[in-house]
């Protein structure tokens, strides 16, 4: 299925969230053009809720999530607007959002980040038979075997890749670590419920005129026709020497349409502000951070905002010595999906959402398909 670019009435161009962005490529510039002050100019106070200080949360807005939770039986139509409105918003200007109340229990995120840290601290001899395969997303990524930023070395961490069609039995640490698949694909199902909520929000915000079709543009997450999927990520203690140059997690902005990320209580995750000067996202109790990637910049002709991030080193001894964790919810439209501005501008040139994908995996690799590149 796809949604038209020559049809303007799926997309109102005259919508309440009107600034602009710099091309998807090159990147957006650092100023932003101060989109907060330009908004408030044009349409009225931001109707965002400022649930925290500054020096809780940085520029990055917390919203909460509670009138359309995974939890909520009967939902109020009447409340999903404006929670659509806050949302677009704050996509349109900081590209982040922290989600608190959207109904993902903390116990299952603790269930998972438990029995991940059972498979990571297996022997590498051990864990390498669980290695990604070549031609498949599912499996073991071993210590800075990716590097997000082509001048930077491989990033300092470890992960293991959650893609449910691809995941043969072969590819799960069943004897090891028994818990771990359950737990895996329980936190995959959440993260596909909560996806399709926030894709549905988005829809209304952007004044898109059949959000059931564009929200259908998603039905196949979790099969071989969607490009989803879910990382769960290991960061260990800094080795005796680093090398020049080389952090976690190197800057970067996400492929895809929108990432859904689970912190540990460690942090590290910086964010690039509207000033260009990278702001802590740091980890907030009982919350999700939410951001858009560059498909969905793309999609909306640079009307939503993916914002470049990354995972430094940490500063303190205690810091350097510590274990830093992470799950990202990678949410792609379904591969068959023509990409084409929803303004009707044409922006962009349309493109398949598998295509797109494998042209920006080749870019980056030389040539050569690999797993989802972006990571938190």
């Amino acid at each position: 299925m796809t949604v038209s670019s020559g049809d303007k009435s799926t997309f109102d161009p005259q919508s309440t969230f009107s600034c602009s962005h710099e091309p998807l490529l090159p990147r957006p510039d650092s100023s932003c053009r101060n989109r907060m002050d330009k908004d408030t100019e044009e349409h009225g106070p931001v109707p965002i809720h400022w649930d925290a200080t500054p020096e809780d949360h940085g520029h990055i807005p917390i919203i909460d999530f509670s009138s359309y939770s995974l939890l909520k039986g009967a939902v109020d139509e009447d409340e999903l607007q404006p929670l659509a409105t806050q949302l677009v918003q704050a996509f349109s200007t900081v590209g982040f959002v922290y989600l608190r109340n959207h109904g993902i229990p903390a116990a299952l995120v603790s269930r998972t980040f438990e029995a991940a840290d059972k498979f990571f601290a297996l022997p590498e001899e051990v864990k390498t038979k669980f290695s990604r395969p070549a031609d498949k997303s599912h499996g073991w990524v071993c210590l800075e075997r990716e590097r997000v930023t082509m001048e930077r070395p491989g990033d300092l961490k470890e992960a293991f890749n959650v893609r449910p069609p691809q995941a043969t039995e072969k590819l799960w640490p069943s004897e090891e670590v028994p818990e771990f698949q359950q737990a895996s694909l329980q936190l995959y199902d959440k993260c596909r419920q909560l996806s399709l909520r926030i894709i549905e929000l988005m829809a209304r915000g952007l004044n898109i005129q059949d959000v059931s079709n564009f929200l259908s543009l998603h039905d196949k997450i979790g099969t071989a026709a969607n490009g989803t999927m879910m990382r769960i990520l290991h960061y260990p203690p800094l080795p005796e020497r680093v090398k020049p140059g080389q952090i976690r997690c190197g800057e970067h902005t996400d492929y895809g349409e929108i990432t859904i990320l689970f912190q540990d209580a460690v942090g590290g995750l910086e964010v690039q502000s509207c000033e260009g000067k990278y702001v802590p996202a740091p980890p907030i109790p009982d919350t999700v951070v939410v951001n858009i990637g560059d498909l969905m910049q793309r999609w909306t002709a640079d009307k939503l905002a993916s914002t470049m991030h990354r995972v430094l080193l940490p500063e303190t001894e205690e810091g350097q010595k510590s274990h830093r964790r992470s799950i990202a919810f990678f949410v792609h439209p379904n591969k068959d999906t023509t990409i084409a501005s929803l303004d009707g501008s044409n922006k962009y040139p349309p493109i398949k959402a598998g295509e797109y994908l494998d042209e920006r995996l080749t870019s980056t690799y030389g040539g050569r398909k690999s797993e989802e590149k972006t990571v938190n």
